[in-house]
């Protein structure tokens, strides 16, 4: 499974062939793609995901689909939500956006775009790619991108929910963090794999990722976000690696997955875990909250799915 989230109080499964499960009562098969899933995006009402047959697609909770954009012979890499539900996606070096009303722009960069995110408010948007992450205003007709810069390959990228701090996770096993006041530098290093999972939690005061056998939570409470403090750790496994992080909609609460298919619950403040799927020996590839933050959806390599309700 690529995506594992919710649509209302809906669960839904992409697999990496462009077929779509949704569940509720009963399940309904939807397909999304001629081909592969290559990236998807959710925000609890519809859910857009691009594929290498080149469309970008939009799905509802109620199974309804429809075709946003199409760009003929090319592969839609990474797709983004706008909180005012303006659309973001990628063909190669270039960034496209979407709004809800008006004009759709582009933006090529200096290499094939990694990642995508819109800032809280909607207005910028950040495209991870070689050498860093160019900050957009495309709503700003002529306004000039900003770029911060790090040598080395930029993939998946992470804006604070306060708009204060961004950070990519790269190539290598690093994040690489920027303050975007200043375009002050923050690396976070160490880690034993490369970090494939990581997200914000609502508060904004830490940063759980994946890419070791536990948690990595990197606090960015201050001004100054990680630098010169150590990360803290929680669920620790002796036996397997995390492979997927998910944080609770509201509370400081994460939903953890493992590469030996084990899923806990563990709370942040006191580390408290509470296991929510016993290990079957395939790797946790998705994972998503419910709205109310009173589920968790799941999908595994194999191909298992499921939603945990507590």
């Amino acid at each position: 499974m690529t995506t594992a989230a919710f649509l209302r109080g809906t669960g839904v499964f992409i697999a990496g062939n462009g077929i779509a499960t949704l569940v509720e009562d009963e399940p309904k098969v939807v397909v999304l793609h001629k081909g592969g899933v290559l990236s998807a995006a959710a925000d609890g009402t519809r859910l857009i995901t691009g594929g290498d047959d080149g469309r970008v697609v939009e799905l509802l909770a109620s199974g309804e689909i429809r075709t946003l954009a199409e760009q003929k012979g090319r592969w839609i890499d990474r797709v983004a939500l706008g909180p005012d539900g303006s659309i973001a996606y990628s063909a190669g070096k270039t960034a496209h956006f979407l709004p809800v009303k008006g004009e759709a722009r582009a933006l090529e960069v200096a290499s094939t775009v990694g990642g995508l995110a819109f800032a809280p408010k909607g207005l910028r948007l950040a495209v991870a790619h070689y050498g860093g992450v160019t900050l957009w205003f495309p709503n700003a007709a002529g306004a000039k991108p900003d770029l911060l810069g790090w040598k080395g390959s930029h993939l998946g990228v992470a804006i604070s929910p306060d708009g204060r701090f961004i950070v990519t996770t790269m190539q290598e096993a690093a994040l690489h963090g920027w303050r975007v006041s200043d375009g002050g530098h923050m690396r976070m290093t160490g880690y034993p794999a490369r970090v494939k999972s990581f997200a914000f939690t609502a508060d904004g005061k830490w940063l759980a990722t994946s890419g070791s056998s536990e948690v990595i939570l990197w606090p960015f409470a201050s001004k100054e976000g990680p630098m010169g403090k150590q990360p803290t750790m929680v669920a620790p496994s002796s036996t397997a690696r995390v492979s997927m992080v998910a944080c609770h909609p509201k509370d400081p609460v994460l939903a953890v997955g493992y590469d030996d298919g084990m899923v806990l619950m563990v709370r942040i403040p006191d580390a408290a875990e509470i296991l929510l799927r016993a290990p079957d020996g395939s790797a946790v590839t998705a994972g998503g909250w419910r709205a109310d933050g009173g589920a968790v959806a799941f999908g595994t390599a194999a191909g298992s799915a499921g939603v945990l309700n507590f």
